[in-house]
């Protein structure tokens, strides 16, 4: 079967043996793929958790039909249109846990559908399982432009966070931030934007930060949360090491919890799938949690997707069509 793989000399497509499922595994064909930015640096011969190196099928968001079955997998048959998350999704078949898997509404497209699995999953975990934000909280998603974020706007609004704030160093996904239900957009690259964030919450910054960049705002992300607040850390894009005022920290109080699916067992992947399905899934179903779609591609240019991603002038998704 054609995979985008990992070489000696860099990513390209490539024949590979189409896999077979065992234990709680399911078989996928794949008809649609999400770019992620983990993606982007596993093309580079990044790791990302264990995966990575030469050999590596790439791809990590996808979307198809279930083609087979291993003999423990449960809650899904052949044939159904099902989307998920995990590796080596850039290929005609992929393998999946029977638990790290959502049923595609009737309504929707694979492209659609392919756009939503990491979001969904990601923002949920953050913003309601490990933040724990409630009705009339206010909430600021840090990076909120990428497609992630976008998610996390859209669920902070949905779970009845007042204000959410949106940030983004970019002026023209800035002004589209309102549109996924920002309150407030700022430029976290600019020094006033805390300023900006206390004014609209009464002087006593946010109930909670989302934050995917890190590094360079950590100290202001401290200085935007209100006593007693909880800081998120999903993403480090703007750095993964920076100065951290360990005084400004513990006189607020903050609860500051790191998140990852890379160090999480497959039960915890499951747990965080079942409690997407048994919270968030009607809004799903019923459109209101949608990501756009920048730009599709034929999976013959699969390469020129990802020099669209690394051009990063797009906002909402990449898919590639397979």
């Amino acid at each position: 079967m054609k995979a985008y793989v990992y070489g000696a000399s860099g990513p390209a497509i490539a024949d590979i043996a189409e896999p077979s499922p065992s234990g709680t595994q399911v078989k996928i064909r794949v008809r649609a793929c999400g770019l992620n930015r983990a993606d982007l640096g596993m093309t580079k011969g990044h790791a990302h958790g264990s995966a990575g190196g030469a050999g590596t099928v790439l791809g990590m968001e996808w979307a198809g039909e279930v083609a087979a079955l291993g003999p423990d997998a449960t809650g899904v048959k052949v044939g159904d249109r099902v989307m998920g998350s995990g590796g080596a999704a850039f290929a005609a078949f992929t393998l999946a846990d029977h638990g790290r898997l959502f049923q595609i509404p009737e309504s929707m497209d694979f492209e659609t559908a392919c756009t939503l699995p990491v979001a969904l999953t990601t923002m949920h975990n953050a913003l309601v399982t490990n933040g724990g934000l409630t009705a009339g909280q206010s909430v600021l998603i840090q990076g909120a432009s990428s497609g992630v974020g976008l998610m996390a706007l859209q669920i902070a609004r949905l779970k009845g966070g007042k204000p959410v704030v949106g940030s983004s160093t970019h002026a023209a996904r800035r002004e589209r931030l309102k549109d996924f239900g920002a309150d407030l957009a700022v430029d976290s690259g600019d020094k006033g934007w805390v300023d900006q964030v206390l004014k609209a919450t009464d002087g006593n910054g946010v109930d909670l930060i989302i934050d995917q960049v890190s590094g360079p705002v950590a100290n202001q992300n401290l200085a935007a949360t209100k006593v007693l607040g909880r800081i998120v850390n999903v993403g480090r894009l703007g750095g993964t090491h920076g100065d951290f005022n360990f005084d400004l920290h513990a006189a607020r109080r903050i609860h500051y919890i790191g998140v990852t699916f890379r160090t999480r067992s497959v039960q915890e992947i499951r747990d965080i799938f079942s409690a997407v399905r048994g919270d968030i899934w009607p809004a799903v179903e019923a459109g209101k949690l949608k990501l756009p779609i920048d730009k599709i591609f034929p999976f013959a240019e699969i390469g020129k997707a990802f020099e669209h991603m690394e051009a990063n002038a797009h906002l909402g998704k990449i898919v590639v069509r397979m």
